[in-house]
This record gives C-alpha cells, structure tokens and sequence, in this order.
C-alpha cells in the first residue's frame, strides 16, 4: 500500500520504488519525445505490481504539457495532435459509436474536467443519423454527463450502464479529474489509461467502476490531476525538509482535505479545452484543429 496517493501510474511506480529502495517487478515504462512534449508510457503487467501500486492491469500513457503552459508558438496544436494520436494508440479503429462519459461535477472547478471536455466535443450521432451524407466522413460520436450522486440520486456508473445498453456503443471514453502526488502536476499532465475508471476518484468520493468488465465494452480512461492529497502534499513537503511523518496518523488527521491552485478556473477551462480538441480529432479522422474552432465556435 502507497502512503502517498495518486492517480498517475508513473508516478506510483517512483513512490513504490522510493519507499521500497528498489525497483518494481511486472511494471514496464519508456519515456519519449513527440513534437516537444515528455511521453510516459506505463504498462503493468504483473499481478503483484497491480496490487502494490493499486492499479489495474493495463497500459497508462501520460502526456507533460510544458510547451503549452509556456505557450510557446503553436504549443496548443501540437498538444492537440500528438493527444490525438495516443488516444488512437490506445483505442484503436471503434468500428460504431463512440460514447464519451463526462465524469464530475460541473459546480466544483477542479471536478468540472469532465464537463468541459464535453463542451469541447464534436457529437455527430444523431446527425450521421439524420444526414448520412453529409457526416459520412465524421466519427460516430455520442456524449454523456451522468451528475453526481448527490445532485441525480442516481450513480454515475447506472446512468452509464444504461446508455451503453440503449445505444451499444463500441467504445466508452471516461473524462475525470484525478489526484497527483505534486502539485507541479495539477494541470499539467494528462494520463489516458486503457483500464476503466473508478468515478470521483480524483477528489476523494469514489464510485462504480466504469469498465470493460461492468460495461461490457472496452473502456478508454482520459484524466488530468486537478488536486493533491493534503497529506501527500504534507509529506513530500517534510520530505523535502529532511523531517520523517508517519503516513497513516498524518491520512487520520488530515481527513479527505485536498488542495488545489489558486488559477484552477483558467487552468481546468485550458486543458480541458486541449483534451476535448483531442478527442475531436482522434475520433474524427481527416479533421484539423482549426476545423474543430470552426465546428466549435
């Protein structure tokens, strides 16, 4: 068990390997460069590894942003394709709709990254319903936001289940905000996962699981740490100043507090905007960023 949480594969394969002085078994990782952004590619394929690190089976890709937060010269668009194109990576070719599932709650910033992903997302099923013709180049794409508990009465998870009954669709993709271990991550990394996605895990009200094995259709997960764990964050920060806490009193006294920036609103509408651009052009094929403003705007 990890004494400090996060959402970020890689970054609990580094907590593991730190607190333990040794390198995990059954997890593989690489690193690369694409159009200037950091690529992180974690796959956990041990048994073991799942158990210690509490994460599934799978592949999780993350994507550091640097070039867009320092807005270099076409940092946006680059950002946009090379998502785009892990998205592809990790979904493959979907072959009928594709659902996008907008997780969170709209009325609390840092959980509201499901909601404007959607915002940002082309939705063309009834309209490749409607005129075959003219959308037969579009992607069959249908959007969803299922609320929260406490505002429907009703589970993300059911209200998802539902849909993915009424419409069959052959992929889900799952929006949620996550947790990090380091608040330099808040915003700046995006980890897309093809493992499903435990609903308000992020900020600390974990649901149903959404995913191949409760939905019955694969299940791509698309995140970005909008907090951190106060007591994660009280932690490293000890750390960090050479003074040792004990993790488990420290969780106790701390409660479910999280912590988050003070520019979390331009932040979370800023990569949430990214994300949903990403998405366009991943289950749009042949469409350009400046196609999706054009659509969009």
């Amino acid at each position: 068990m990890l004494s400090r949480r996060t959402d970020l594969a890689a970054e609990a394969r580094r907590i593991w390997s730190e607190e333990n002085l040794r390198e995990i078994e059954g997890v593989e990782e690489r690193s690369e460069d694409r159009s200037g952004f950091r690529v992180t590619d974690v796959q956990i394929t041990g048994p073991e590894a799942a158990r210690e690190l509490g994460k599934p089976l799978g592949r999780y890709v993350t994507l550091e942003l640097g070039r867009f937060l320092r807005r270099e010269d076409e940092s946006f668009e680059d950002g946009v394709r090379v998502l785009a194109d892990m998205i592809r990576e990790l979904a493959g070719s979907p072959g009928g709709t594709t659902l996008v599932v907008g997780l969170g709650n709209p009325a609390i910033t840092p959980d509201a990254v499901g909601h404007l992903v959607v915002k940002n997302t082309l939705v063309t099923r009834h309209l490749r319903r409607q005129m075959p013709e003219a959308f037969a180049g579009f992607g069959d794409v249908a959007a969803l936001e299922p609320g929260v508990l406490g505002t429907t009465g009703v589970e993300s998870a059911q209200v998802v289940g539902a849909i993915v009954d009424a419409i069959s669709p052959a992929l889900v993709v799952a929006v949620d905000a996550l947790a990090s271990r380091s608040m330099d991550r808040v915003c700046r990394t995006v980890q897309i996962s093809d493992t499903g996605i435990v609903p308000g895990s992020g900020v600390g009200n974990a649901r149903g699981e959404l995913s191949r094995q409760t939905l019955g259709v694969p299940v791509i997960a698309l995140g970005v740490p909008t907090v951190v764990d106060a007591a994660t964050l009280a932690l490293d920060m000890a750390r960090g100043a050479g003074v040792e806490l004990e993790a488990d009193a420290l969780r106790e006294h701390s409660g479910k507090m999280i912590v988050t920036p003070r520019e979390i609103d331009s932040n979370v509408t800023n990569i949430s905007r990214l994300m949903g651009y990403g998405l366009d052009l991943a289950l749009h094929p042949g469409l350009e960023v400046r196609d999706v403003d054009m659509f969009l705007g």
